[in-house]
């Protein structure tokens, strides 16, 4: 039986799923297999001081150690750029000490995953002002690549106007506010490693997005800019 650390990172929450094939962890998301989570899904950036040790306690509370792992999967981006060279750095590091896999998963994908499997999702990432980093997905197929977007009220209009849309993460309250839309579903969600699991451990399974990790970097979207 396979066991991936996830971690998560890329806004304020600093989060750690552990990934199995038994799963058992109860959520109302329909998400199999993860076993265990522990994060902090507050307004202030505590990755520094938490990852660690929520890495630390989330093995121990299950009976294992770093040694048991058999990958670890990244939330890779886009997001916080802070928060991504925090998290793929200690992810990395792990790989290296301990020889294993790197499984990046990409964040707005995970985030469709609060979802309902019927509806559109527009998963959305506040990037500052009116910019938003968005993906269109339905049933985990990618209707429009991830993509740097300023909003506007007519923005996704043709998806919005038959309904039945969740438009999903921080940068969803704005967008509602723009355009006033009172007939699709808005959920100010941040990213979490609990929606990472299953992406994981299929991604292990099949052996596919597995990075090189000497060359491996975040997905950042656009060139950081300090200030």
């Amino acid at each position: 039986m396979a066991w991936i650390l996830c971690i998560e990172t890329t806004s304020t929450n600093c989060s750690v799923a552990l990934a199995s094939e038994d799963g058992g962890f109860a959520n109302k998301l329909g998400i199999k297999y993860c076993v265990d989570l522990l994060e902090d899904n507050s307004d202030s950036y505590s990755h520094g001081e938490l990852l660690h040790v929520y890495i630390k306690e989330v093995l121990e509370r299950n009976g294992l150690t770093t040694q048991n792992l058999d990958a670890i999967a990244i939330s890779k981006g886009p997001g916080s750029y802070t928060g991504l060279r925090i998290g793929v750095a200690s992810a990395k590091g792990l790989c290296y000490a301990l020889d294993l896999p790197l499984v990046s998963i990409d964040t707005l994908t995970a985030l469709s995953f609060h979802a309902s499997p019927e509806k559109t999702v527009i998963s959305m990432v506040d990037a500052r002002r009116m910019e938003v980093y968005s993906g269109v997905f339905k049933n985990e197929i990618v209707l429009e690549t991830v993509t740097a977007t300023v909003l506007t009220e007519d923005s996704f209009a043709g998806y919005l106007e038959k309904g039945n849309v969740s438009v999903i993460g921080t940068g969803a309250p704005k967008f509602k506010e723009l355009n006033k839309d009172d007939k699709n579903e808005y959920l100010n969600v941040r990213p979490t490693a609990l929606t990472m699991c299953d992406l994981a451990l299929q991604a292990y399974t099949k052996s596919d997005i597995v990075e090189d990790i000497a060359y491996y970097e975040p997905f950042y979207l656009k060139e950081f800019k300090a200030g």
